[in-house]
């Protein structure tokens, strides 16, 4: 369906925004009582506002399936504007919050799930301790996050960014490697070779197609089957290596921090991510933007170094 047939058939009253965001939870939840739970609303609420849009538009949004709501064609082309929608008025709200003197309202910052979980904390922290009007919104996703549209204002990325509007600070290499626990490797022993795995619980990929790369440009092409472990949750993948599951990938600079994790194969196997900080240009000045970029920068940098 193109633009030009949902601009004809639409009525005279524009639709708020309350309904599109409506509109876009029972697209992500799959049913207008999940949608309501989400946005804290009565189901009859979530219903009305979604018949509302609908007649508003001319268009059938859903239709019931035995699992519940299924988009319609409309729909699923309504849906990337939506999201639109949703970031701008998020992004809108982190700036009013932040009106005023000194770093304070709301930064949305992005990283990849061990990042995110396993580094971040520490350096924002001490940040938001130092700065108790700012709030922090982390969102882990191995996704990239688009600062252009600000779907988030600061991201860490594992790959160099391309565009143009965005400042952009190199971090440096974060070193991963093989690891398992010593307690794992008391009972089988450690492998001396990369073919050795073959006869040990390795901890892998599932379906990622960047890991399996990485992990091939290193080893060659493998059968996915070998894992006796297939996740593409990095921190699932982690939480096996410590609880002494078998042997897997992790950062070197984590596994340093626990004293029963043990690298393997150090001589033969080595990955690096190259790590970035990224934000909007139109963010540099805002203080509160100013000072999470450089605690992440400092911080990330001193995680690099270690």
């Amino acid at each position: 369906m193109h633009g030009d047939d949902i601009h004809f058939r639409m009525s005279a009253a524009e639709p708020n925004w309350d309904l599109y965001r409506t509109f876009l939870a029972v697209m992500e939840e799959g049913s207008l009582s999940a949608a309501a739970r989400a946005l804290n609303l009565a189901q009859p609420t979530a219903g009305r506002h979604v018949e509302t849009l609908e007649q508003a538009l001319g268009l059938a949004l859903f239709t019931r399936s035995q699992h519940g709501l299924a988009p319609t064609e409309a729909a699923l082309h309504l849906k990337p504007y939506a999201e639109a929608l949703a970031s701008t008025a998020a992004a809108l709200l982190r700036v009013a919050s932040s009106q005023g003197d000194g770093a304070r309202g709301a930064v949305r910052v992005t990283a990849s799930e061990v990042i995110g979980a396993e580094v971040l904390p520490a350096i924002l922290g001490p940040l938001c301790e130092a700065h108790p009007d700012l709030a922090i919104e982390l969102v882990l996703s191995n996704r990239i996050e688009n600062l252009l549209t600000r779907e988030a204002d600061i991201a860490v990325r594992m790959v160099r960014p391309d565009q143009d509007a965005l400042v952009a600070r190199h971090i440096g290499p974060i070193p991963l490697g093989f690891f398992a626990r010593i307690d794992y490797l008391q009972r089988h022993g450690a492998p001396q070779s990369l073919a050795d795995l073959a006869e040990h619980a390795v901890i892998g990929f599932d379906r990622d197609v960047l890991s399996a790369r990485a992990f091939e440009a290193q080893v060659g092409k493998i059968d996915r089957s070998l894992f006796a472990l297939r996740t593409d949750n990095q921190l699932a993948q982690l939480a096996a290596i410590r609880a002494g599951f078998g042997v897997g990938v992790c950062q070197v600079g984590l596994a340093r921090r626990d004293p029963n994790l043990v690298r393997v194969l150090g001589d033969q196997f080595e990955v690096n991510l190259d790590t970035w900080l990224a934000m909007h240009e139109d963010l540099k000045g805002t203080p509160r933007c100013r000072a999470v970029f450089d605690a992440l920068a400092d911080g990330l940098t001193e995680y690099v170094k270690r």
